[in-house]
């Protein structure tokens, strides 16, 4: 309901700060609210036995909406109005409360209390660590760029993390607190002794960091590179939907008994190789085919992935600690898809910012004066610019027709480099996500059973 109504306000904004209002706090408080509950709806709903194949056929669904949603949404605000994506929203959301009736909800505790100072901490700790990734690439990571921000000689990105880890690090010191006390703590520590919640919130860390660099840099190929229009980038990356949809719901069908650890690591090495074979294919003559095969591996390898972490990250807790370990699964998928953007935009912008004042200092074409104002002004980073748009600036700058040709020429190099540096990045995190695949159990089938004083504890992995 709390989305439904973002999506409301957001559909009727009449300026910015009513959309922002919609949009990014009820959408935001809504989305964060529907991942844990769909976790411990799924838990509760199916057997151990059955949980691959629903987290798999949910995973389907949200290859559906990564299908749907650029087409769409790209259709609409073309043809239409971008406030009708909105208001359609409204619609769904209300089909979603009207199904949720043939659910088995999950029984709450009325008296656990909600644990504010551990809440506080943790929107502080987490929040101004994201901060610092997402505006790495304007300030720098540890060194300030030229003419940005500093804080003590650093960059202020650099003390975002600092102070992001102490306050996470006094979250976890309150949480033990509060539970040695007997109160009700936001999480409970002892989850993490688990090895299949360990490793599954590892791995859907990896998997979404993986997942947004790859979505923050194609779209930027096609739509800037190419200057396609939304609803033609949408339907290039409609192949990763499809074969995400394929896997993530066919593989439990298929093979319901197959090693999650297996699978998993099949579906990092679809993504590594996904990713290698776009490096390989992205060049100053390509065209927008060239994304559809490694689109398509990529979308067997998120798929494969999809199919089995939520079914690894529940196996080993009890039932009942579901909503934990869904609150739990989505800040591992988030603190990923932020700082998997944030990587692919920091080491793309730095290449291209380097490669171009290189080749502008080099480029014969380009007179002295300008290669002088431009090795002081590109220091500082410079936006991924389609030609047009280049052209155009350079052309209000009243820019010689001669010079202008010649650095838009070695922007469009520059461009393919970053794109380039941004894959290679990705890469060796898939080469690195191989390794910590040993932390995902061989097999989930025997789930948690009864311990020591009437708790559960989880059967070996193997």
């Amino acid at each position: 309901m709390i989305y439904g109504a973002g999506s409301l306000v957001t559909g009727l904004a009449p300026n910015l700060a009513v959309l922002l209002l919609g949009w990014s706090l009820l959408e935001g408080l809504g989305a964060a609210l529907i991942m844990p509950a769909v976790v411990a709806l799924v838990a509760a709903n199916f057997t151990q036995r059955d949980r691959p194949r629903a987290y798999g056929t949910v995973a389907a669904a949200g290859a559906v909406a990564v299908a749907v949603g650029p087409l769409v949404g790209g259709a609409t605000t073309t043809y239409l109005s971008w406030r009708v994506v909105f208001f359609a929203e409204v619609v769904v959301v209300a089909l979603v409360l009207v199904l949720s009736r043939a659910v088995a909800d999950v029984p709450g505790d009325r008296t656990a209390r909600l644990d504010l100072v551990g809440t506080v901490l943790s929107v502080l700790g987490l929040g101004t660590a994201v901060l610092g990734v997402l505006r790495s690439s304007e300030w720098g990571w540890v060194a300030p760029k030229p003419g940005g921000p500093e804080l003590l000689g650093l960059s202020p990105t650099f003390w975002c993390l600092v102070v992001g880890a102490l306050v996470v690090w006094v979250f976890l010191r309150w949480e033990a607190l509060l539970a040695r006390r007997g109160g009700d703590p936001l999480v409970r520590l002892e989850l993490f002794t688990h090895p299949e919640l360990t490793g599954g919130l590892l791995m859907f860390f990896l998997q979404f960091l993986l997942q947004a660099g790859i979505f923050f840099v194609v779209p930027l190929y096609l739509s800037v590179v190419l200057e396609l229009p939304a609803l033609d980038t949408g339907l290039r990356i409609l192949p990763l939907s499809v074969t995400l949809l394929l896997a993530a719901a066919g593989i439990p069908r298929l093979w319901p008994q197959a090693s999650p650890r297996r699978v998993v690591r099949v579906g990092v090495a679809l993504l590594l190789l996904g990713i290698l074979v776009l490096m390989s294919g992205i060049r100053l003559d390509s065209s927008a085919a060239v994304v559809a095969v490694p689109l398509s591996l990529v979308g067997l390898g998120v798929g494969a992935l999809s199919s089995q972490l939520g079914a690894v990250t529940v196996s080993g807790v009890p039932t009942e600690q579901g909503g934990e370990v869904g609150g739990l699964q989505n800040t591992a998928t988030n603190l990923g898809a932020s700082l998997g953007t944030a990587l692919a935009g920091s080491v793309l912008i730095a290449v291209l910012s380097a490669t171009l004042a290189a080749g502008v200092q080099d480029n014969p074409d380009v007179p002295q004066a300008v290669r002088d104002r431009a090795g002081v002004e590109l220091a500082a980073g410079v936006p991924f610019l389609s030609d047009t748009a280049l052209e155009q600036a350079l052309a209000d700058a009243e820019v010689a027709e001669g010079t202008a040709r010649a650095v838009v020429a070695e922007n469009r190099a520059a461009r393919v480099e970053g794109l380039d540096a941004a894959l290679a990045t990705l890469a060796l995190v898939a080469v690195g996500a191989l390794f910590a695949t040993g932390r995902v159990p061989v097999t989930t089938g025997g789930g948690p059973v009864p311990g020591p004083a009437g708790r559960r504890r989880s059967t070996p992995a193997g």
